[in-house]
């Protein structure tokens, strides 16, 4: 019996060690993180941009926000989740907004937003699943609506996400949903009759603005400039891919069949502070 408990705490140490040698990895993350953005601050500073510092103060309080969150809800974030959150909150804003990643970068958006649909995903499967092992609620959800779950979670989030943008552009005059150019348009507008009869103008090489005093500008684009509406049907789109994905891997991972997959799932999902200690593990 003293060897078998001599066992159980060797374990418990060897887990206790392991598990600060990774928070170690995820503190020098946060640090260097944190320091780049302080450099930034810095720069954009003494470059006069005081909208660009305000974005820096926002993604030190924002690099926060899993700490917070730990602490709130008494959590264990995976540490590659929590490294994962701390790029993104570093991509989206510093390098994506401050340094214009978004423009300068195709696909910069692109990759951020299908990292967002799984990583919100992986969230609302995270949250279902801890009521899921809860004695103290009464539902107990299947693994297919666990991933149905978190998949609506992620693409609410999205939409979500999109409405904050609109509302920026629109109210704001930012212009957070980038337009693209287009070389076809398809529509009943310009239908003189009035009849929902679809105009199409295909083969357009320039577009040209005539503003209320008559003067006419010339936009250089090579194309029509669609506003928005591109820009956040992909953003839509490559969140349900990134959703789809993730809530495939937590239904396997619910299911128990996948060992492989389990190992990925576990990676994002929290983990309730007083599961370090299995019950066997208490019993014993």
């Amino acid at each position: 019996m003293g060897k078998k408990k001599k066992t159980i705490k060797d374990t418990l140490l060897l887990k206790t060690e392991n598990e600060l040698r990774h928070k170690k990895i995820v503190g020098i993350v946060y640090i260097v993180i944190r320091l780049l953005v302080l450099v930034s601050l810095v720069m954009q500073l003494i470059q006069g941009r005081y909208e660009n510092v305000a974005l820096c103060v926002l993604t030190l309080l924002l690099l926060l926000l899993p700490t917070v969150v730990e602490d709130a809800f008494k959590v264990d974030f995976p540490d590659v989740f929590e490294i994962i959150v701390m790029v993104f909150i570093f991509a989206a804003e510093i390098l994506g907004e401050i340094n214009a990643f978004y423009t300068r970068i195709p696909g910069w958006d692109t990759v951020l937003h299908t990292i967002n649909g799984f990583m919100c995903a992986a969230i609302g499967f995270a949250i279902v699943d801890l009521f899921n092992r809860n004695k103290q609620y009464s539902f107990k959800l299947s693994p297919m609506y666990l991933a149905i779950t978190s998949f609506c979670f992620s693409m609410t989030i999205g939409v979500l996400w999109e409405f904050f943008e609109f509302s920026m552009d629109w109210f704001l005059g930012f212009d957070m949903q980038k337009d693209y150019i287009v070389h076809t348009i398809n529509s009943v507008t310009l239908d003189p009759t009035g009849m929902n009869k679809v105009i199409r103008i295909k083969d357009i090489t320039e577009a040209i603005v005539v503003t209320a005093n008559g003067s006419q500008q010339s936009l250089g684009t090579g194309g029509y400039l669609d506003v928005g509406i591109i820009d956040t049907m992909k953003d839509l789109l490559v969140n349900f891919v990134g959703a789809v994905f993730f809530s495939a891997i937590g239904a396997l991972y619910a299911r128990g069949r996948d060992k492989k997959t389990g190992k990925i799932a576990s990676q994002f999902i929290p983990k309730v502070m007083a599961d370090s200690v299995s019950p066997n593990e208490k019993e014993e």
